[in-house]
């Protein structure tokens, strides 16, 4: 039986590497997966006063004045619900109490390929109805408008099909709170997004140690994982030696540099929609630099070490700046004390970013900010706008954990005429500069007293 949301021919061929997904487990895991989803959206109706959800799984966009359209993109809440990817315009239909109803678009149509007859263990739990045509979607769903909510990205009046309530906060408050909060077979579909994402990692990291250009490493990669590149969960960071201090550095250089000191990715991989986010850095030599990403490696692999059920994230990312202005303080990179180099914006300036993220079906999953089910914000800590992760750590969510340390240099000349500007050693930062940053960025699922490494499992170690 095909997986799927995934194309089975093209999967099939890479099912003859190393196991990537265990598909009796994702379909043992399914039904009870369903069961919360089900719980979720009652009690979000509940909230909203209404009796039907209708999930639209979104629509192509057109390119500007031309008559191709973007990748299309699902919508995450019709992903949640079952593991179809590239299917536009379908439908789910919810009504507690019910089996949810899967409106499914096979259109007719000679120019492209139509989406094939749904299969797979998840087409149990759902009453299917293939339509042709668009316009015969209505039939299938609910009557009474004034009852439904619709949740979905709606760029054309036809596709709310005449239901006023789009997207109420009300529900998705609430939906997108829990959501934070992962199923087995959630957990199940990460797992395996982190072993693909890995078979990736591994042949960029070849690719650089046999001397190739950014572009033909991110080849590899996209070989590797098996994704065209409008399939990859977000867009490559592929950066070789300065260009490793771009936080999200967007371009793939087809020429090799004339030395290759540094490899930083930032890549991931999905299975059913599911992602990961993974990141390594990597010296081209035996040297200092490789010493320094080791005793870095070091440090985030104790960050990962205090994650558990009840921690504040906020005080976490608080606890990485003093670990960075400790391995400032220690490599001699800045001199001071550890309250100095962070008082005076030092740590800010070498690691301006937040220390991670939810993940799921989207890589920066929603509801980081969420103090409850209605809508509160808790804020980022004051000087740390760029935190997405303010919540108490429960049980089930995943994240991730990703410390960074970078030659910016726009960042150091802010530090001028400041006391933080003195506590800088510039010779050693001439000597880091080179080679860019470093970062490195494992997945990790919450436990009760600790936590699941999902891709240092992946890497087996």
């Amino acid at each position: 039986m095909p997986l799927a949301g995934i194309d089975s021919r093209r999967y099939d061929a890479q099912m003859t590497k190393p196991r990537i997904v265990d598909e009796a487990v994702l379909g043992t895991a399914y039904p009870d997966h369903i069961e919360t989803m089900k719980s979720r959206h009652d009690r979000a109706l509940e909230r909203a006063g209404a009796g039907h959800v209708v999930i639209f799984s979104g629509a192509p966009h057109p390119v500007f004045l031309d008559d191709y359209h973007y990748p299309f993109k699902a919508n995450p809440h019709f992903v949640s619900w079952l593991p179809l990817t590239n299917t536009p315009n379908c439908y789910i239909v919810y009504t507690p109490g019910d089996r949810p109803v899967l409106v499914y678009l096979q259109e007719k149509d000679y120019w492209h390929v139509p989406p094939s007859s749904p299969e797979g263990y998840w087409t149990a739990e759902f009453d299917i109805r293939i339509v042709h045509q668009f316009d015969d979607i209505a039939k299938h769903l609910p009557t009474d408008h004034e009852k439904c909510i619709l949740i979905g990205e709606i760029n054309d009046e036809s596709q709310a099909f005449d239901i006023e309530r789009v997207n109420p906060g009300t529900a998705l408050n609430m939906l997108h709170f829990e959501r934070a909060v992962k199923t087995d077979y959630e957990v199940e579909c990460m797992r395996a997004a982190s072993r693909r994402g890995v078979l990736g990692h591994r042949a960029a990291e070849k690719a650089f140690r046999a001397g190739r250009s950014e572009f033909d490493i991110h080849l590899n990669y996209c070989k590797s994982v098996g994704h065209a590149e409008n399939e990859l969960p977000y867009g490559n960071i592929i950066a070789l030696n300065e260009n490793g201090a771009v936080l999200h550095y967007q371009h793939q250089s087809k020429e090799k540099p004339a030395k290759a000191r540094s490899f930083l990715i930032d890549a991931g991989a999905s299975v059913n929609g599911y992602a990961c986010d993974i990141t390594r850095t990597y010296s081209k030599e035996d040297d200092e630099f490789a010493s320094f990403v080791e005793l870095f490696d070091g440090l985030q692999q104790e960050l990962v070490g205090e994650v558990r059920a009840g921690y504040d994230f906020a005080e976490l990312h608080l606890l990485c700046h003093l670990k960075i202005a400790k391995l400032l303080d220690e490599t001699g990179i800045a001199k001071g004390s550890s309250d100095a180099l962070i008082e005076t914006g030092v740590t800010s300036a070498f690691y301006p970013h937040g220390l991670g993220h939810f993940l799921g079906i989207q890589v920066h999953d929603m509801g980081g900010h969420m103090g409850d089910d209605t809508g509160t914000i808790i804020d980022p800590p004051s000087g740390h706008p760029f935190l997405r992760l303010t919540r108490l750590l429960e049980t089930n969510q995943v994240l991730t954990i990703e410390p960074g340390l970078y030659v910016i240099d726009m960042l150091i000349e802010d530090l001028r005429g400041t006391p933080g500007h003195d506590f800088i050693n510039h010779e050693r930062l001439d000597w880091l500069r080179p080679y860019g940053g470093v970062r490195i960025e494992d997945n990790v699922r919450v436990l009760d007293d600790g936590c699941e490494n999902l891709t240092r499992d992946a890497f087996g170690g």
